[in-house]
């Protein structure tokens, strides 16, 4: 399941799970919108991994900080810090791949 960011503490999202991969977005975004199904059956495959979404539009400020220069930026943190991240559409092979490398 991939969860849409609110107005929960992001710091705090990093803390209470040891993996977290989060993909910003916005809806005008047509790779954006292709890649959702994907990291939507993604996310059912991998239990160890929570999977975030975020609107680039609505929390703009956590886009800036992330240093988000194109979508869609996919990004796994690892303990709470980044430790990777992938710009554009990725298929769902390629996906799994880079994700499996980061945990």
């Amino acid at each position: 399941m991939v969860h849409n960011f609110k107005d929960q503490s992001f710091d705090e999202l990093l803390k209470e799970n040891e993996n977290v991969v989060v993909q910003y977005y916005a809806d005008w975004c047509g790779p954006c919108q292709m890649l959702k199904p994907v990291l939507e059956q993604v996310s059912e495959e991998m239990d160890d991994v929570t999977f975030y979404r975020i609107d680039i539009e609505e929390h703009r400020d956590l886009a800036v900080n992330a240093g988000v220069q194109s979508i869609p930026t996919v990004v796994f943190y690892k303990d709470g810090n980044e430790k990777s991240r992938e710009v554009g559409f990725k298929p769902k092979h390629l996906l799994e791949n880079w994700l499996n490398e980061q945990k």
